[in-house]
């Protein structure tokens, strides 16, 4: 298995791309993100122009394909019509997508709002010519003109930020699907990481951002680490962004809670519960008399429980329990004797063999052990909960 397994057969090489991968890759796309894929805020003239040039700084083509491309990921995600599907391999989504000619198409996408935009036209068709005023010149030659550095605005402003910044952004494309966890849903790829979030200047809760993609943040809570939700946070103050989108809390954390009953039920499904009361033989008081002869019987609220296994373990005693033998015990384990703890109703449950006909003293609310009375049920699959009656 080499990096290269899941590449679809190559027909050649993008070598524009390339060189600028190794000459001079990007800035994270803030505004290409969240203002213009996803539509999260609305931004004044002042911001829109300063977030656009930004965006071409970055040198990763227009906000028109930009937006476009990832408008596309996230309405056909992990298929081969996601540009950078992750099923493909981690050295895909970071970089294959970009440099190797092949057979594959993104989706299609509403981009109405993109073409009708005059600013990201105009911005569309002169790309080249700003890409290199603001991509190549501006920060190669600031540190020229003003510190009289030269190598240092080559060589660090341009190169290796944007080789750092370059990165950084594609690692959201592939970390992002393969580092972390899924909060809020596990049918496709993207997870959530503190570390990813460090990576990628704050875009690292992806999975949040898949499932509320319209949400001007990335991340849910105030103190995760998501910069660019602050910074979209100040605008608004400064009245240069309004209309933030929020995706209502309510079903934030229904997809939460869902994912952790989900956890849950795999951690449910995988302990022993006591047999079902239908599922246990009905015995007549006589037949408890006589099997309690050969047998450690006790009687609980109705339920007969084999002991035999317990007897030494008691922390009572073994005297003790064994002068239970045969008799109702109900009483004096619900606190006539002793009032057991949570455990002991959950180990006491497990030890059901049978129930006594006609039954006897019940105390209904202990009938279900404690560990049973939160119980997660399935009902898509039509799973029935452990007490059924």
């Amino acid at each position: 298995m080499t990096l290269f397994t899941g590449f679809p057969p190559i027909k050649g090489y993008r070598w524009f791309n390339i060189g600028v991968l190794i000459l001079s890759p990007s800035l994270a796309l803030y505004g290409y993100h969240r203002l213009w894929s996803h539509r999260s805020y609305n931004a004044s003239l002042p911001l829109r122009l300063f977030l656009l040039m930004g965006g071409t700084s970055a040198v990763q083509g227009s906000c028109y394909w930009w937006a476009r491309a990832h408008r596309a990921h996230h309405r056909h995600t992990d298929t081969d019509r996601d540009p950078y599907n992750s099923k493909r391999g981690l050295l895909w989504t970071h970089i294959g997508w970009i440099i190797v000619k092949s057979d594959l198409h993104s989706g299609t996408t509403d981009i109405s709002d993109l073409r009708n935009d005059p600013l990201i036209q105009w911005q569309h068709r002169w790309y080249f010519t700003l890409q290199a005023i603001f991509g190549h010149l501006l920060p190669a030659m600031m540190p020229g003109l003003i510190w009289n550095d030269w190598k240092g605005g080559i060589c660090f402003s341009g190169a290796l930020r944007l080789t750092l910044a370059h990165h950084a952004s594609f690692a959201i494309n592939s970390l992002a699907h393969y580092l972390g966890e899924t909060t809020y849903d596990d049918a496709l790829s993207p997870r959530d990481s503190l570390t990813t979030a460090i990576l990628t200047l704050g875009e690292g809760y992806h999975n949040f951002h898949h499932q509320f993609p319209t949400d001007y943040r990335n991340a849910f809570h105030w103190y995760q680490y998501d910069p660019t939700k602050w910074f979209i946070a100040i605008c608004s103050l400064l009245k240069l962004a309004k209309n933030l989108r929020v995706f209502p809390r309510n079903e934030i954390q229904k997809g939460a809670l869902r994912m952790k009953l989900k956890e849950l039920k795999t951690l449910q499904d995988s302990l022993q519960w006591p047999r079902e009361e239908e599922d246990l033989p009905v015995i007549s008081w006589d037949s408890f008399q006589e099997q309690s002869k050969s047998r450690d019987l006790i009687l609980i609220s109705g339920f007969i429980h084999d002991v035999s296994s317990f007897m030494k373990q008691h922390p009572g005693g073994e005297e003790l329990l064994r002068s239970s033998i045969g008799k109702d015990m109900t009483s004096a384990f619900f606190g006539g004797v002793y009032s057991h703890s949570s455990a002991a109703h959950n180990l006491l449950a497990m030890k059901r063999v049978g129930i006594l006909m006609g039954g006897v003293e019940r105390i209904s609310e202990r009938t279900v052990p404690p560990a049973a009375r939160l119980y997660i049920l399935d009902r898509l699959n039509n799973t029935e909960s452990y007490m059924k009656s």
